[in-house]
């Protein structure tokens, strides 16, 4: 009977042990440390934002005694990236959920501020679920028995023109809901909330839905809905008013489809920090209970911030309410969650060395791409990206789709890259690139007598403005050094460099915009202006963000 129990035993272990690998995901065996933010000081307090970059419309859960984030990406390709971490403060990027956006041709060319908004992850029965809204299709369900992937195909949920940010509910009896909002701007609606029904496979919506708050007399643009129970009631957290001036709701009712109460649970208050806009509760293994949120910055895009919350009167109160009134104000500066233990520090990764065989998880293109943009070669260590031809449609570098970037990581930074640039035909160029609603980049070109350094800024570039350019010098050798230093207020010099030593400025600066619904992002791109038989390329040996000199 002991052999017997014995064997029982290690059986259960082993599935208890497959069970936890099936929850969690691949941890790179060294964790990155930022050079220019990390939100983890060390003496068991944190700073905001947690992550200076552009992770807009987050939502996170936990499973086990790990945390998981996800957020808005857009056109950009991979898209939802998702986050892991151990104790809500230090996060590390370990993967995406869509490889390609659906519809694949359309997504092939440039759809700035179109694609994945504001999605929703939750973890039911052993699979991880994520709906996800594309405004101009409808609502998408994707999911996977392990964090890391591989995520099945997109499943519509429901078709339809404004159907934006989208939350599933599992109800204790079993049954299935899902909440959204609208974009008034497909829709022709906007600051209402709905309640569905879901079948038991939570894949398709069975009914019309119930309007269950209407925000136009004191929330407009109510948006972003996360629907949870807890004890007697059923929330709705939601963020109002607009990222920028707006405040985080909160409703409550005991009917999941209402009437619902209304209480304004944070606001900016006396604080620098705008917004606070929409995010996602989650709760330690010991039993605290914390908030995660945008905020707004401009160029820098919706940088990530974690406030504590606890419940007062059966309410919700986020972040530090000084005045004892049920409404809390941000916190900037705040002892750590408590999580059982201490983790390592660690940030989202920024600087690449192209030392593997896959490309970085910080990078994303502005479309679909093609297998010939990039290649890693780990046996080089460099990253060859391919002159692609620029369309005829393409009016700027706006519409070019294989420009690799990464979001802003810090307010100051610079990124710094080195590269070996080997052209086949006039014209084509590669370079180190801002990217957002203007663009500015400093870029190598091949010019009939040789190699030249070219500066170029395209202001408005959405609107179809035209680029204007200045060819500085000719250079000696096809290795060069280029580099941007971007200061507070998102002011970004360009210099380049022959020996990695001495850099020339540019003396030109360049305000950096946010793009359609993101903040500015930096990287590299490889174009030509003709299609011949055999295009150029240029590898690059590293890409490395920075401290400013």
């Amino acid at each position: 009977m002991k052999k017997i129990a014995g064997v029982v035993i290690s059986f259960l272990f082993v599935l208890t042990i497959k069970a936890q690998i099936k929850q969690t995901a691949t941890v790179p065996d060294s964790l990155y440390v930022s050079k220019v933010w990390v939100a983890d000081n060390g003496d068991g307090t944190y700073k905001n934002p947690i992550i200076h970059a552009d992770y807009s419309d987050p939502d996170a859960i936990r499973v086990g005694n790990n945390y998981y984030m996800i957020a808005s990406s857009f056109d950009a390709v991979p898209g939802i990236p998702i986050l892991q971490s151990k104790d809500l403060v230090n996060w590390t990027i370990i993967g995406h959920a869509l490889n390609k956006q659906i519809p694949v041709d359309y997504f092939s060319s440039t759809q700035h501020g179109n694609g994945v908004w504001a999605p929703a992850i939750r973890y039911h029965n052993d699979e991880f679920y994520i709906y996800y809204p594309d405004p101009d299709y409808g609502i998408y369900l994707i999911k996977a028995k392990n964090i890391a992937g591989p995520w099945s195909a997109p499943t519509l949920v429901e078709a339809g023109k404004g159907l934006i940010d989208p939350c599933p509910f599992w109800d204790d009896n079993g049954n299935a809901y899902m909440i959204h909002a609208y974009a008034g701007s497909r829709a022709g609606i906007k600051s209402i909330l709905v309640i569905k029904r879901l079948n038991v496979a939570g894949n398709k919506t069975t009914d019309k839905g119930v309007v269950v708050y209407d925000g136009h007399e004191n929330d407009p643009t109510i948006e972003g809905p996360k629907l949870y129970k807890y004890k007697d009631y059923y929330y709705i957290f939601a963020p109002a008013g607009g990222v920028t001036n707006g405040w985080q709701l909160v409703l409550r009712s005991k009917n999941i489809y209402g009437t619902y109460e209304r209480k304004v649970v944070m606001n900016q208050g006396g604080t620098t920090i705008n917004g606070p806009h929409q995010g996602a509760w989650v709760q330690t293994q010991t039993g605290e209970d914390w908030f995660i949120h945008f905020q707004d910055k401009g160029a820098y895009g919706r940088v990530i911030h974690l406030q504590p919350m606890h419940w007062k009167d059966q309410w919700p109160v986020i972040g530090i309410d000084t005045n004892n009134i049920g409404k809390g104000e941000p916190i900037l500066t705040y002892k750590k969650p408590n999580v059982g233990k201490q983790y390592p520090i660690c940030t989202p990764q920024e600087s690449d060395e192209f030392n593997d065989s896959l490309l970085g998880k910080q990078w994303q293109w502005q479309a679909n791409p093609k297998q010939d943009w990039a290649i890693p070669s780990a046996k080089t260590g460099t990253l060859r990206l391919n002159a692609q031809t620029i369309t005829d449609t393409a009016k700027t570098y706006w519409d070019v789709p294989n420009i690799l970037l990464q979001k802003f990581p810090a307010e100051e930074f610079s990124a710094v890259t080195k590269l070996s640039f080997n052209p086949s035909t006039v014209n084509e160029k590669t370079g180190l690139i801002i990217m957002g609603l203007s663009y500015a980049y400093v870029s190598l070109i091949n010019k009939e007598d040789g190699i030249y350094i070219d500066y170029v800024v395209c202001t408005r570039a959405d609107k179809d403005t035209v680029e204007h350019d200045v060819i500085l010098t000719k250079v000696n050798s096809l290795t060069v050094y280029l580099k941007v230093n971007v200061a507070k207020g998102a002011v970004c010099r360009f210099s380049y460099s022959e020996d990695g030593e001495a850099f020339q400025p540019i003396t030109m600066p360049f305000n950096a915009k946010p793009g359609k619904w993101i903040g500015a992002k930096v990287g590299l791109f490889c174009t030509a202006k003709a299609q011949t038989n055999g295009n150029g390329y240029v590898d690059i040996d590293w890409f490395r963000i920075e401290k400013n000199d």
